[in-house]
């Protein structure tokens, strides 16, 4: 079964939670928030509020940066918006590839390995604080000395954990550990912080699924995988809307539109390049951002 969520901020009360109505009567799976301290709202206040104008879109961070994130206070925070949602609270952890934000607490952003490194003793703490259990670590990423989340206790018997990357060897721990697998298709990090290039051509989402299906091996449960689509547009001539896309990426017209990171094309097209995509790569789920709620619907209408 396809899925959709939707990422946004607020901007105001009024707009936020207006928006969290229209996307759960839409038909959405969930309301997403970004993690970015000092540039966007935090995530889990505008959440709880979302909470109380909705009763069953699931309600996340995505994702939230472990680098700059302290697992006890992100495990209560996640606990409390599960307790105030009635258990509908869901836990989005990703390395965190921002430098400023790293600064902003006082550290410096690591190498790759080391933020790996980092996103994983988080992860580890986070699900064990949700899960009950007394958590002590103490390692060059992460220091933790007899932490319990007394209260609150979450609703739900498991937090469902989506781990958010393109990094090999955390789509592998992610592929062994995490609910679901939200692949960016990110690549190198560009020189604003925010920005990347992407991993886009066949090849490459081959090889970011196969250390997803190493990881998962062995597990009878593996992982839902989750694209996160970066343009989504309804036309009716998809080749032209994709081209300068395509062109600035460095893509085919044919390459983009064949991977599960833009949805482009008639509603037709879409729900078609969905099924393709199932097909393919495995992927059921997509996170999309809040502009593509109006051009989504009728396709959400289609898929129900």
């Amino acid at each position: 079964m396809t899925t959709f969520s939707l990422q946004a901020t607020p901007t105001d009360a009024a707009n936020w939670l207006d928006l969290a109505r229209r996307v759960e009567s839409a038909g959405f799976d969930a309301l997403l928030a970004a993690d970015h301290p000092g540039d966007v709202t935090s995530p889990f206040v505008a959440l709880a509020a979302a909470a109380a104008v909705t009763s069953t879109i699931g309600l996340g961070s995505y994702v939230s940066n472990a680098g700059v994130r302290e697992p006890m206070l992100l495990a209560a925070d996640v606990a409390t918006l599960d307790l105030v949602s009635g258990g509908r609270a869901r836990l989005g952890i990703g390395a965190g590839h921002t430098p400023a934000e790293w600064r902003a607490v006082g550290r410096e952003r690591p190498d790759v390995a080391g933020r790996v490194r980092r996103c994983v003793a988080v992860a580890e703490a986070v699900r064990a604080l949700l899960d009950g259990d007394e958590v002590s670590v103490d390692s060059a990423e992460l220091a933790m000395r007899e932490a319990r989340l007394r209260s609150p206790r979450p609703v739900q018997r498991r937090v469902p954990l989506t781990v958010g990357t393109a990094n090999s060897t955390l789509l592998r721990w992610a592929g062994g550990h995490a609910d679901v697998v939200g692949l960016t298709g990110f690549g190198r990090t560009l020189a604003d912080g925010h920005a990347h290039d992407v991993r886009w051509r066949a090849d490459q989402i081959e090889a970011q699924l196969a250390c997803v299906a190493a990881g998962s091996a062995g597990r009878d449960d593996p992982p839902a995988l989750e694209a996160l689509v970066q343009k989504v547009v309804v036309t009716d001539d998809a080749e032209a809307a994709a081209a300068e896309m395509a062109d600035r990426l460095g893509l085919t017209v044919a390459e983009l539109l064949a991977t599960p990171f833009v949805l482009i094309g008639a509603v037709d097209e879409i729900v078609a390049a969905l099924a393709a995509h199932e097909r393919r790569w495995g992927v059921t789920r997509f996170v999309v951002r809040a502009d593509a709620l109006e051009p989504l619907t009728p396709v959400l209408a289609r898929l129900a």
